[in-house]
């Protein structure tokens, strides 16, 4: 399940190949940030999912109070209409709304459920059969809640488990933060964290002293990554891997996505097969590769292997590949398919990898095989120069170039 913060991310996700993507309506998730979808723009992103054969996931997952019940009702009814497959929530408020209007309701990590008796015996009698794990099991805690479920319920319940596999972690339990409220008035608990704990900080003194605290920002914490141990989740028996990232770009989610779904698909195919062991620990390596290209904090395996106490000291991003903006689309010659490029900011040569990003195309990464400038064919496309690049799909007007370095 991938995340999807604007159109591009949603494309991004989907070409990259997601079983579902989960997206925020403004004004009613924890991703306030995100630039997010309008309850208008719910039947187009919907409609995307389904054309690919995936399923679409309305985030509404923050808390709602007394006076938004109205909006609320508005937001789940479109949902419906729209054609959601299920919305992500722990506020009751939406359980009714969404029984209500027949959506289907899955449990977040909010609620942070630890236990099978709080599957068992509480939410599963609110009709939800996914639960999004608390962030702070371990994968024995996993394959545990998972016995025990099946023993008191049966294995033909329906109940699944998801989990987060990638992304940002909260150097606080379950992302029960108040800091963000404290001192800047942005509560976490309502989507809008400004992530002070991002920040370095010294401890000063009455006398005027001050000290740096450690060498790193010690509140925080690195990037959960499962790609080194995603066998265990599955062995545990983890029916749905998140990866978290709404705030994010879409050149991360092409990447996170696509390397998850390699290692998803090679071991469910190849697993027993001769040669597996060595073939998987190489793929793995390799997504580890790939996502450290993209915006990270360093890696970490978050709570799965118990307690990560010595994670909590991220420098802030450590991406091997930064992406450049190039500049935009003039035009597009669908005969040829052939995209002409105002090189506005930073020139790019032959060879290099491009990315571009608009509303209505989406996200498409690709080669700069050849550059034209001119009617000339040349190695280098200087700042201030109009180019033809060859794509594979339509580009538009005002679509953003970037470039990959």
């Amino acid at each position: 399940m991938s995340p999807a913060g604007d159109f591009p991310c949603l494309s991004a996700a989907l070409k990259a190949g997601a079983d579902a993507v989960y997206f925020g309506a403004k004004g009613f998730n924890m991703r306030a940030g995100a630039r997010n979808f309008s309850l208008r723009e719910l039947p187009k992103a919907a409609a995307l999912c389904h054309s690919f054969g995936a399923k679409a996931y309305l985030t509404l997952n923050t808390i709602f109070y007394q006076r938004e019940l109205r909006k609320l009702d508005a937001a789940v009814r479109a949902a419906a209409k729209a054609g959601i497959d299920a919305v992500i929530a722990w506020d009751f408020a939406v359980f009714e709304l969404a029984k209500k209007y027949g959506l289907e309701v899955f449990l977040s990590t909010q609620a942070s459920v630890s236990n099978a008796a709080a599957v068992c015996k509480y939410y599963r009698e609110f009709g939800v059969r996914r639960f999004v794990l608390a962030r702070e099991c371990s994968i024995s805690d996993i394959a545990a809640i998972r016995r025990a479920v099946r023993r008191e319920l049966g294995a033909g319940a329906g109940i699944q488990f998801e989990v987060f596999a990638h992304g940002a972690m909260c150097v606080s339990q379950s992302g029960r933060c108040f800091m963000s409220a404290f001192s800047r008035g942005a509560s976490a608990n309502r989507g809008e964290c400004l992530q002070p704990c991002r920040r370095e900080y010294t401890i000063s003194a009455a006398n005027g002293d001050s000290f740096a605290i450690g060498s790193g920002y010690v509140l925080s914490p690195k990037d959960l990554c499962v790609a080194p141990f995603i066998e265990k989740l599955f062995e545990a028996g983890v029916d749905s891997l998140k990866i978290e990232g709404r705030n994010r770009n879409a050149e991360y989610v092409w990447t996170a996505t696509r390397a998850y779904k390699k290692l998803r698909d090679f071991y469910f195919s190849e697993r027993g097969k001769p040669g597996f062991g060595a073939e998987f620990a190489k793929l793995k390596s390799w997504a580890v590769g790939e996502l450290s290209k993209v915006f990270n904090r360093g890696f970490s395996g978050g709570f799965y292997m118990g307690k990560p106490a010595g994670d909590w000291t991220s420098a802030g991003n450590e991406a091997k590949l930064k992406k450049r903006i190039v500049g935009h689309v003039v035009k597009f010659y669908p005969r040829i398919s052939v995209a002409e490029i105002s090189v506005d900011a930073e020139p790019f040569s032959a060879g290099d990898i491009l990315q571009a990003e608009g509303e209505k195309t989406g996200f498409v990464e690709f080669a700069a095989e050849s550059v034209e400038l001119g009617g000339e064919r040349v190695k280098t496309a200087p700042k201030g120069s109009l180019v033809g690049v060859k794509v594979p799909e339509k580009l538009r007007r005002l679509d953003r170039i970037y470039k990959l370095c």
